[in-house]
């Protein structure tokens, strides 16, 4: 016995001091990865000394004698501190994800590859002027000269991630970079599965459709079903299937995703120092690392600074020492869904407004980790990919016996987007830039622009146009048959429609419209959307947002970098301003006093705190939280009675406009508050006193019984998830940041909440960036990022930048070398190789 115990007691020591030895292993080859900042590393292919210039930030400054030493030395520093985020952004391009991940990701890969994002990216490389195939051409050496680095030094793969997933690391193509400006531009627009939501909510309630999902300025919405004829059948309303939000994330970038911004300027004389002031700020899921990375390159035309994305070698939103600018997703609507019907017995044919065709078809494979292959046949027709029902929620929508096709702007095999981002960042002037702009193709934009000459806001980007006898106006799916279900064209890139001059010298937009700062206060003067009666689309940001901006622009006479910043960290909830003296207008201080501990003394409790709130939605705040989950819950009895499971589609986002109108009565809208199962005849007071029931009841099971002790930020976290680790246990713990935020969905400081499951509240999209940019001083330009520069997990500079971007902080960008220079963390040195 005695012999078995010391047997036992040594196997024991031996497998802890094991898996010490393999932990310690592990450690150092992670730990092998981490780039050294201090280091003169030889490289071929360069044409001198570069020197690369890291502040205590970890922000590269990349100080070069050549255009294409600038770009090659972008490339190596992206790769240093994002190869894996790189990595995984091109496989998500690519439609290669499910060989890293695994059947989780297969979905994402195949609308990947049924859009072409690869395709269309290697037939655009041809399309770039020769500046840009060269800065393309520069820019993938030094992402490979850093793989070679790696390869040759053993630095643990580049990056962590690596000894977890399998895949080797392909060396990096110019059409790599394509690929990744093709997804951004996917996740950008959302339009496709706002066609899908129209037709899902006429399908239910044809006849009360527009209430929830028309503008009051648009023509009223036609019935989806009566499109396709009388026999046209469809399949019955489903609840729609729960993709898991980090599985639609696991590329960074989810198309269809959506994405908004806030943009704008002020000219010299509105500014107390003299020299415009511009701010930008796009909004994105929020992941670790962030989807943004700050650098500073010298190109010949001066030096460029601002946020990049790892892959793209461009600033994408910064400024040169003459001009700055800001990109702001312009809500264009660049995607039609086709129903295309096919011949009966003949799948392969389908029904165009001239005849039977042929679908053009081809076969690819997706590779799944553990999973086998799977081979997919990818048709299209006239209008574009068929994309299959079980993508985007089209099963509910597509009648029987057709498939539908996508028409998208993105899909151009001559897109020629990144040769304009490249040209913008040379541009001296607003005419420079504006004429850069116009080679934009996808996604759309507005682009706000400032100068010593003054302000402006161009829509750059491929503007449908379609014709007047559109069956559904580009709102919903159109029966691919129709001769009248095309596009006349593009609006052309110097129309005069596209630009927004200034008044007052403030220019600015949010997504929903751009216009000139007004000077009353009522919601939406001055909002001159552009072009006189020009659609550009019909799903556009919330407008309440660019209200709120104008106000505050409008507020002040003269603009400094900090009215700027006060402004694009506002957390005040414009639509919690417009709704609540409209829902609680006969709630408010009504009734006797009820006895403390009841039902009714905490609804009473609860309108007492809302009736003095100014609409901040404060992470430590009460009011926030009981103004979200009340309107979460009205608007979910509202509709739920009416579309069943299709209200899951409308569930995710609040919709102020459909409210308002309720309330309002708004052409007899306020006949949804009657709940259609039951016998008596509800209110609209009934239906709001019930919807603030049963928030309470809801935030009381999970918060406690007193509501002035209930925060916002307790429920408003934002996780800001690692696509790849963030599930694994105990590895996700520290990889994974979270956070409690303010802000709200409809805030100009934007933290979207999921809106959806067990955890609504969860904010999921934010300021992946922030940046002022003030023309009166080189060095007084401010920047933020969501996260930290590295996406090295074991790196200090992983998360450094986290607490203060939740805070409203920001650091300084210099253009000045000595300035960088002076507080470096670090010098790499980048000579050219002796041949």
């Amino acid at each position: 016995m005695l012999t078995l115990f010391r047997w036992l007691v040594r196997l024991t020591i031996g497998l802890m001091i094991g898996l010490v030895a393999a932990a310690a292993l592990a450690w150092y080859f992670a730990v092998r990865s981490l780039p050294d900042y201090d280091a003169t590393i030889s490289l071929p292919g360069l044409d001198q000394r570069v020197e690369i210039v890291r502040t205590t930030e970890d922000v590269p400054h990349i100080l070069a004698a050549t255009d294409h030493d600038a770009f090659f030395a972008l490339g190596f520093a992206h790769a240093q501190d994002r190869l894996f985020q790189m990595v995984v952004l091109r496989r998500a391009a690519q439609g290669r994800l499910a060989e890293m991940f695994g059947e989780r990701a297969y979905a994402g890969d195949d609308l990947a590859r049924r859009l072409g994002l690869w395709r269309n990216a290697q037939a655009s490389l041809a399309a770039q002027d020769a500046a840009t195939r060269a800065a393309l051409t520069a820019y993938a050496d030094g992402v490979n000269a850093w793989v070679e680095q790696v390869n040759a030094g053993a630095r643990g793969r580049g990056a962590p991630e690596f000894f977890i997933l399998p895949g080797d690391i392909a060396y990096w193509q110019p059409a790599d970079s394509l690929a990744i400006l093709k997804l951004v531009a996917a996740g950008t627009s959302a339009q496709a599965q706002a066609e899908v939501l129209r037709a899902q909510v006429s399908l239910a309630v044809p006849q009360r459709a527009g209430d929830l999902v028309d503008a009051p300025d648009e023509p009223p919405l036609p019935r989806y079903a009566g499109l396709f004829g009388p026999e046209a059948r469809f399949a019955p309303q489903q609840a729609g299937v729960d993709t898991d939000f980090a599985d639609r994330l696991l590329g960074y970038v989810a198309p269809e995703a959506g994405a908004s911004a806030n943009g704008f300027a002020a000219a010299a004389e509105r500014t107390a120092a003299g020299a415009p002031i511009l701010a930008n700020d796009p909004h994105v899921a929020l992941t670790a690392p962030s989807l943004w990375y700050l650098a500073r390159l010298d190109l010949r035309s001066g030096s460029v600074i601002g946020g990049t994305i790892p892959g793209i070698p461009a600033i994408l939103s910064g400024r040169n020492p003459t001009l700055a600018w800001g990109l702001t997703p312009a809500w264009v609507d660049d995607q039609d869904l086709v129903m295309e019907e096919v011949q009966p017995g003949a799948p392969e044919r389908y029904l165009s407004s001239g005849g039977w065709r042929d679908f053009t078809t081809a076969e690819e494979v997706i590779r799944v980790r553990d999973g086998g292959t799977h081979r997919i046949t990818l048709r299209e027709s006239e209008a574009g990919p068929v994309i299959p029902p079980a993508h985007l929620g089209l099963a509910a929508v597509t009648p029987a016996g057709f498939v539908p096709a996508l028409r998208w702007t993105g899909l151009s095999g001559t897109d020629t987007t990144m040769s304009a981002l490249i040209a913008l960042m040379a541009a001296p002037d607003r005419t420079a830039a504006i004429r850069a702009s116009e080679g934009i193709i996808a996604p759309a934009v507005e682009l706000t622009l400032a100068e010593r000459g003054g302000v402006a806001q161009v829509l750059a980007g491929a503007v449908p146009l379609r014709p007047a006898d559109h069956p559904t106006s580009g709102r919903m799916p159109a029966p691919g048959r129709s001769a009248a279900a095309r596009w006349d064209g593009f609006l052309p890139p110097s129309d005069p429609a596209r630009i927004t001059a200034p008044a007052e010298g403030i220019v600015a937009a949010t997504g929903a419209a751009t216009g000139a700062a007004p000077g009353a206060e009522e919601a939406g003067a001055g909002v001159s959307p552009k072009g006189a009666g020009l659609q550009i689309g019909y799903d556009r940001d919330e407008p309440l947002r660019l209200a709120r901006l104008q106000r505050l622009l409008a507020a002040r006479e003269i603009h400094s970098r900090e009215s700027f910043i006060d402004a694009q960290l506002d957390t005040v909830s414009p639509a919690a301003r417009a709704l609540l003296p409209l829902i609680g207008a006969n709630l408010w201080f009504t009734g006797e006093p009820a006895a403390p501990g009841t039902p009714e003394r905490q609804r009473q409790d609860a309108l007492a705190l809302l009736a003095q709130w100014d609409g901040d939605m404060g992470e430590h705040l009460p009011e926030p939280l009981i103004y979200s989950a009340w309107m979460g819950q009205l608007q979910d009895r509202l509709v739920r009675d009416e579309l069943g499971v299709a209200a899951d589609a409308v569930a995710g986002q609040l919709r102020p406009a459909f409210i308002d109108r309720v309330f309002r009565n708004t052409g007899n809208a306020g006949i949804w508050c009657d709940v259609v199962q039951s016998a008596p005849v509800e209110d609209c007071t009934t239906i709001a006193r019930m919807a603030l029931d049963g928030a309470l009841v809801e935030l009381t099971a999970r918060f406690g019984p007193d509501v002035a002790s209930w925060r916002w930020g307790d429920a408003h976290m934002a996780r800001h998830e690692h696509p790849a680790l963030g599930r694994v246990p105990v590895l996700g713990w520290a990889v994974s940041l979270v956070q409690s935020i303010s802000g709200d969905g409809s805030s100009l400081a934007r933290a979207g909440t999921i809106g959806t499951g067990r955890d609504p509240w969860r904010a999921v999209t934010g300021a992946g960036f922030r940046g002022v940019y003030d023309l009166s001083d080189p060095d007084s330009s401010v920047f933020i990022i969501s996260t930290g520069q590295s996406g090295h997990p074991l790196s200090r500079h992983y998360d450094d930048l986290a607490e203060r971007w939740r805070r409203g902080e920001y650091i300084t960008m210099s253009l000045d070398p000595t300035l960088a220079r002076a507080g470096a963390l670090g010098v790499t040195w980048l000579e050219p190789a002796q041949q």
